[in-house]
């Protein structure tokens, strides 16, 4: 359920491609692949003949783009971008991608991530006089490209880099050149296709797929590369860093369809099914899945265990992102408005009910009480990732650490508080058992370990609560 779940923050792509018809609508297919990263704000922006046009404003991407303002985008490249802010203002001016104007033209960045240093570096700026329009990092890191660009584009990113630190998969676009960025850490994901007379970068793969673009590699860790009529030139990091990439992004965030630095996300979520299912077993009748996040992790675990599989909860999916509750009532009893038991499955049986993750445990409660009311005689939980223990400062919408119920209370408590029969995680050895790979992913929501210091407690959004005194109406 989205209110227990973490939320990634964008989702961003890119496109060179001259003399390629409807770049925009391209574009905006991407966006719609991706509309899963962000539904708060999207844009698109395109360039051609040395004129950058873009349209950005609140909403999904099928709310806010119209064939008519799709038609007037016209370019030989472009980049998209949606968004979910933090706890940010949430209004036009923040949404991508950002277009600025400096001295040799424009810079048009999409950004997906959070820089640890943001409100540093922008205080130091606005201590030179540096104007900002808005309460998003994505400007500092704007300003410093623009700051720099007398050593050209290549060595003003390189710069920038050096910087800023956080997380980041940036798309940036000049009037003739597009641009991918991944952090030294590749905390963010980002990847290069191939179409027929150009390039394509996207967030995930599944955006390659949608638009009809051949999947060429990922952006490395650190890597920077230029896209122009002079063709694809790469730039490594000069420093060597341990890759250490979200492994969040597999858990919930990618679309099941999308390969992530060369893991299928539905494949790993099966694997963690059986991996679960082996190191903590129960005797039930049925699996059952919290729709639609915990649906290979349980298909998994029936196999393994050899405990059929079968559907006990219904999706409604036609409850949106702007559902209103009208009374205090049914905003209690939210859950039954987008879950359903078939009672016929449950009733009078042991379940094994799998999901993902619990973040705040506001949920996995109401859940357990709905299938005992539906006659279940037993429910076991199990949740395919360790307790979240600690917030995430790359790009993560999570709360504070003492909103999380893994940092709060232990599995017994946390047992107790759901009201299941039991309850079992999965171990951070089984979570890197089922990458198949030894190592090379931050998993500081689970265990703490940050690739790089991190803000004090309490000042996780420090930068994006910064008062904005002027507010749009609209």
């Amino acid at each position: 359920m989205s209110e227990d779940k973490f939320h990634d923050e964008c989702g961003v792509v890119g496109i060179f491609a001259p003399g390629q018809a409807e770049i925009a609508q391209l574009i905006y297919y991407g966006l719609y692949a991706l509309q899963h990263r962000g539904q708060e704000s999207c844009g698109i922006a395109v360039s051609k003949d040395g004129l950058t046009r873009y349209h950005k404003s609140m909403g999904l991407v099928s709310e806010v783009f119209s064939d008519e303002v799709l038609g007037q985008l016209e370019g030989d490249l472009g980049i998209g971008h949606v968004r979910y802010s933090t706890t940010g203002e949430s209004f036009k001016a923040n949404a991508q991608p950002l277009v600025v104007k400096y001295k040799k033209g424009s810079i048009s960045l999409g950004h997906n991530g959070n820089l640890v240093n943001a409100h540093t570096i922008r205080e130091m700026l606005e201590d030179e006089g540096v104007v900002f329009q808005t309460t998003i990092d994505t400007e500092v890191i704007a300003n410093l490209i623009a700051r720099n660009y007398q050593r050209g584009l290549v060595s003003a990113i390189k710069k920038t880099m050096e910087l800023v630190k956080g997380a980041y998969a940036l798309t940036i676009m000049t009037e003739s050149t597009l641009v991918g960025v991944r952090d030294p850490f590749g905390l963010r994901p980002l990847c290069l296709g191939r179409l027929e007379n150009g390039y394509v970068l996207a967030s995930e793969t599944c955006a390659l797929d949608t638009i009809g673009a051949e999947f060429v590699r990922d952006i490395e860790p650190g890597e920077i590369v230029i896209i122009n009529h002079e063709g694809l030139q790469s730039h490594r990091s000069d420093s060597w860093t341990k890759q250490r990439s979200c492994i969040f992004e597999l858990v919930y965030f990618a679309r099941p369809d999308s390969v992530i630095d060369g893991i299928n996300a539905h494949t790993y979520r099966f694997k963690t099914g059986r991996v679960l299912a082996e190191e903590s077993p129960a005797e039930a009748d049925y699996v059952i899945a919290v729709p639609d996040s915990g649906i290979p992790a349980a298909i998994g675990f029936s196999e393994a265990s050899g405990i059929p599989y079968a559907i006990g909860l219904i999706k409604n999916r036609y409850v949106g992102r702007t559902f209103i509750q009208p009374n205090q009532k049914l905003r209690e009893q939210g859950v039954r408005i987008k879950l359903n038991v078939l009672k016929k499955t449950v009733s009078g049986k042991r379940v094994v009910l799998v999901d993902d993750s619990i973040v705040r445990g506001t949920t996995m409660p109401k859940i357990v009480e709905l299938l005992r009311k539906a006659g279940a005689r037993e429910v076991h939980v199990r949740i395919s990732s360790p307790p979240v223990t600690n917030p995430c400062h790359f790009g993560i919408d999570t709360p504070d650490r003492d909103q999380l119920i893994g940092a709060r209370m232990d599995v017994p408590q946390i047992n107790a508080f759901i009201g299941a029969d039991s309850l079992a995680f999965l171990s951070i050895d089984g979570m890197q058992k089922a990458t198949a790979k030894p190592n090379g992913f931050c998993r500081a929501c689970f265990d703490g370990d940050y690739p790089m210091e991190v803000p004090r407690v309490g000042d996780k959004f420090r930068f994006e609560e910064k008062p904005n005194p002027v507010k749009p109406i609209a």
